[in-house]
């Protein structure tokens, strides 16, 4: 199964049944007069918050969804049966978007959440309906209504409340085993992660967030380089960034160069999501000879001007994560307890993630059209960015 956070589909709801003429004929009742049954609306069209499910790829083979069709009216006042609605399943995180009017007509954030995206067409009057004094014989009808029909665009964006970021190798994923009961891959030579992937960290009992490791971006990234910067989305609904950083790297590049170079690819992809809060996180300190450590890390801290939050941690051996995660969950706690308190500043975070989405959604698409206008240039380049195993895990707490 491949991990997959874009897909088009078309939703067409059902058509209203047609009225019924019809006038009643039986044995010994003259002038029975019109008996005609009115139709039955149209099948509407739903998509439901699931959180069985983790990726849109079902929607990636079947594009087309339809409701039942009302069915028609019939003599002796029968009305036609209703058409069933259709459920469409998608991810908890799913935002859907109508392509033709780029209105985002809802966010599925909670499980069993459902969301309207097509109206079924109403259904037609029969012939008795128009009845009247001074019409008693009424041979009108009106016919059922046409379902509506939609363009979606469905976004998967995962639910974490924090979200690592780092260069290819910084030890995100290490970091994330280290903390949560998720199991991404890691080994002993260097590769970058593929695909996000989601752990719970428990800190305590009743006290736990989620967590976001997003594959590594590379400088460039803006301009397609490596894995691009489209993953970048799913950090839209988080709350906090940690930023990792290896200080000890493999080949000897600068620390202080990598953390400018995300920084950089991370503003050109929202403005919005490089003002969120973010802590610097030096990871592999065990990497560094122990008389050296505060040296190395300060002078790392000092060089950046780095104002906010620091920790020194070592994700393989666990070392300086404990007060890490503790100091994270008193911040999300700190955070709720103030949006609950003051309503102002629950819309003020409301509106940072709408215009997160729109800038996301904005810096995405331009990368699309520049992947098609690459694709186009190239007739032979058949690569599908898509194109990777799932890694997705939830873990339990």
């Amino acid at each position: 199964m491949k991990f997959v956070d874009e897909a088009t589909i078309i939703v067409e709801a059902g058509k209203g049944g047609h009225g019924c003429l019809s006038f009643r004929r039986e044995k010994y009742v003259p002038k029975g007069g019109p008996d005609g049954g009115d139709g039955g609306d149209g099948g509407s069209v739903y998509l439901e918050a699931d959180s069985a499910l983790n990726t849109l790829i079902d929607y990636r083979f079947q594009r087309k969804h339809k409701a039942q069709n009302g069915e028609p009216g019939a003599g002796r006042n029968c009305t036609g049966n209703k058409g069933e609605d259709l459920v469409l399943p998608v991810p908890v995180g799913t935002t859907v978007v109508d392509m033709d009017t780029h209105e985002v007509l809802g966010d599925l954030t909670k499980e069993g959440q459902r969301l309207k995206v097509a109206q079924g067409g109403f259904h037609g009057l029969g012939n008795t309906r128009f009845k009247s004094s001074v019409n008693r014989a009424p041979r009108q009808t009106s016919k059922g209504s046409e379902g509506e029909t939609r363009n979606l665009r469905l976004e998967l964006k995962v639910l974490a409340d924090v979200g690592l970021l780092g260069m290819p190798n910084a030890g995100k994923s290490t970091f994330i085993r280290s903390v949560s009961a998720a199991k991404p891959k890691v080994a002993d030579y260097p590769f970058t992660t593929l695909v996000p992937n989601l752990g719970v960290v428990s800190v305590q009992a009743h006290q736990s967030f989620v967590i976001a490791d997003i594959p590594g971006l590379i400088e460039g990234a803006a301009e397609g380089a490596g894995l691009g910067i489209r993953f970048l989305k799913h950090l839209v609904r988080t709350r906090l960034l940690l930023h990792l950083v290896d200080v000890a790297p493999y080949d000897g590049s600068s620390p202080v160069e990598a953390v400018k170079a995300i920084a950089h690819e991370l503003e050109k992809f929202s403005e919005t999501l490089a003002s969120r809060p973010r802590w610097l996180v030096l990871n592999k300190v065990d990497m560094v000879a122990e008389a050296d450590h505060e040296a190395h890390c300060q002078a790392i801290v000092d060089e950046l001007g780095w104002d906010g939050p620091v920790f020194r941690i070592s994700a393989l051996s666990g070392e300086g994560t404990k007060p890490l995660v503790q100091a994270v969950m008193r911040w999300i706690e700190e955070q709720a307890e103030q949006e609950a308190e003051n309503p102002e500043v629950a819309e003020q975070e409301a509106a940072r993630r709408r215009r997160m989405d729109e800038e996301a959604r904005a810096r995405i698409e331009a990368d699309r059209q520049a992947r098609r206008a690459a694709r186009e240039a190239d007739d032979d380049d058949d690569f599908d960015d898509d194109d990777y195993d799932v890694e997705v895990v939830y873990a339990p707490e």
